[in-house]
């Protein structure tokens, strides 16, 4: 495999010394690269960072010539900024592959991400953001042999930060999925207004048994740990002129592993969306249920790598920090959840719609445990049993998250747009694994506006403001209030200033956290700097988190793409 990933990253930097052309083919890629500076500062918790110095770096390189690609990607963590795991420390080529196409087939070796429906049962993919990678190095085919039919097939071991995993233990993923487009296929149906796609896929994990003794009733046994491990998944999406409606089911076998504390319980979740539309007016309806399904390709990880899916949180995700500083993470092994949505325009011309019209949108999200009930003879969720049973249809009694979210979109003159928010949050920390603190109960505010003074110039406003009674951690103190001035010039550079206070502190200093930002955008290249203090906390996208430390100091971003 290293002898592939010299040969590509040989032809592609050869290839990209002359530019464009070469071969009949074209180059493009993009880089960025982020410098972290950050000194000692007791008041916030900010430790003491030896090299003073840290950056993330990473360059994408690809080549394009008709039906054949290439690429690889070059990564630099000297040393991880903080907040990303120290394993990343190093610096070379994780990321290699080549692609070709002919007729309905389509064949790519070394790494690639895929997806199979929503993720129930496989999911590779990367978030930069949370230090999260588990492209897949192996083979993947493609096919779609007729219209309307999409045949994938994918074979490998996912990354683990810069291990050589042909060398490891690590599990080798396997996996087929079909989807089938009843509109496409059948020619009578491609012009109708009723929509229908199926698709099906099964994944399988290949893992050498481990010896695993369990005390059991005063006795101990030594668990048979299944070395497959398979999942499967069935989903539909539906619709008609204004409705539509989606679904996924999926089931995985048995899996005793860490997270789950060594059970031998099915895994199954159920995830189903509907939304209707029209001029005006949108709603949307989510429910999810998941039993069980931690899915790693190593029983013994614990961490965000070597998923081999992806469940998905269906609570809001907010970009105002007070809005997210309390944020929801998927509980694998048991959670039901709902979310609804509600959107709506209020006419111009009317009282509440005024002159341009009004946005309003309302937001109820609520997740809970999953019913438990211990098997009789047995402890809940004892090792090498079936761990518990359970109710389909029934809650359990702990509240994870609850959100009310009402946000209002105005143009309130032809220069000046408002932003208004308001979110009622309930947030169990036990979903962080601090099952000893109490709930928080927290209500925020926020008043966004940005004027625009002329074509190239305006200047935003931004108040955030967080009521609570509550401490959680270190980090999030009682009421917090938050003040942003942004001002953007000639269409290229931006500046801004930021100050994040705990005012409502009882238990320490209320800190100020301030912030100074100036960046510029030029064609594809955008450099960013600030400086000032940031308070430890936790960042999720899509239901996966990770904890960020308290630091002060300098952070630069610079990127760019050709």
């Amino acid at each position: 495999m290293k002898r592939i990933a010299i040969l590509i990253a040989s032809v592609c930097f050869c290839v990209s010394l002359n530019a464009q052309g070469i071969l009949g083919g074209s180059v493009s890629g993009n880089f960025q690269i982020d410098m972290q500076m950050s000194r000692e500062d007791s008041v916030i918790g900010a430790e003491k960072v030896n090299e003073r110095f840290l950056s993330n770096a990473f360059a994408n390189i690809n080549y394009n010539a008709g039906d054949f690609s290439a690429g690889f990607r070059f990564e630099s963590y000297l040393n991880p900024i903080l907040g990303f795991d120290k394993q990343y420390k190093g610096a070379g080529i994780p990321y290699r592959w080549a692609s070709y196409k002919k007729d309905y087939l389509e064949v790519t070796v070394g790494n690639y991400y895929e997806q199979f429906g929503n993720g129930l049962v496989f999911r590779s993919y990367e978030e930069r953001n949370l230090g999260l990678d588990n492209a897949m190095d192996g083979l993947k085919l493609v096919a779609k042999p007729v219209s309307g039919l999409t045949l994938k097939g994918i074979i490998g071991k996912q990354r683990y930060y810069w291990e050589e995993i042909w060398q490891t233990d690590n599990g080798l993923v396997r996996g087929l999925d079909a989807e089938v487009s009843l509109n496409e296929l059948i020619p009578s149906f491609r012009e109708k207004q009723t929509r229908l796609t199926v698709g099906g896929s099964f994944v399988s994990v290949y893992e050498k048994a481990e010896t695993k003794i369990v005390p059991i009733n005063e006795n101990l046994y030594e668990m048979k740990i299944p070395e497959n491990v398979g999942a499967a998944a069935f989903r539909l999406d539906f619709s008609h002129k204004a409705f539509g409606l989606s679904a996924e089911y999926a089931r995985k076998g048995q899996d005793p592993n860490i997270v789950n504390n060594y059970i031998y319980r099915e895994g199954e979740a159920l995830l189903v969306k509907a939304n209707y539309s029209i001029k005006g007016f949108a709603v949307s309806l989510e429910a999810k249920r998941i039993d069980n399904m931690s899915f790693k390709s190593k029983r013994s990880e614990t961490g965000n790598m070597l998923n081999v899916n992806y469940l998905p949180a269906i609570t809001r995700q907010h970009a105002y920090s007070l809005m997210a500083m309390y944020p929801y993470a998927t509980q694998v092994n048991g959670e039901m959840g709902i979310q609804a949505d509600v959107m709506y325009k209020i006419k111009k011309g009317t009282w509440l719609g005024g002159k341009y019209g009004t946005d309003v949108k309302l937001n109820y999200s609520r997740v809970n445990s999953i019913h438990q009930e211990a098997i009789e003879g047995y402890e809940l969720n004892q090792s090498g049993t079936e761990g518990y049973t359970s109710n389909f249809f029934k809650p359990g009694d702990e509240l994870y998250f609850q959100e009310i979210n009402l946000e209002v979109n105005k143009k309130m003159t032809k220069d000046l747009k408002m932003n208004f928010m308001y979110s009622h949050q309930i947030f169990n920390p036990i979903a962080f694994g601090h099952p000893e603190e109490e709930d928080v109960i927290a209500d925020i505010f926020v008043v966004d506006g940005t004027y625009k003074i002329n074509r190239k110039n305006s200047i935003r406003g931004e108040v955030q403001w967080l009521l609570t009674e509550q401490n959680y951690g270190e980090w999030a103190k009682r009421d917090w209030l938050q003040l942003t001035a942004e001002y953007n010039f000639a269409g290229k550079w931006f500046v801004a200033l930021s100050d994040q206070w705990n005012y409502g502190n009882q238990n320490g200093e209320k800190v100020h956290y301030y912030n100074v930002s100036l960046g510029s955008t030029y064609n594809t290249t955008r450099v960013a700097l600030s400086y000032g203090k940031q308070r430890d906390g936790i960042i999720c996208i899509g239901g996966v988190c990770r904890e960020v430390p308290a630091s002060n100091g300098l952070f630069v971003t610079i990127s760019s793409s050709f």
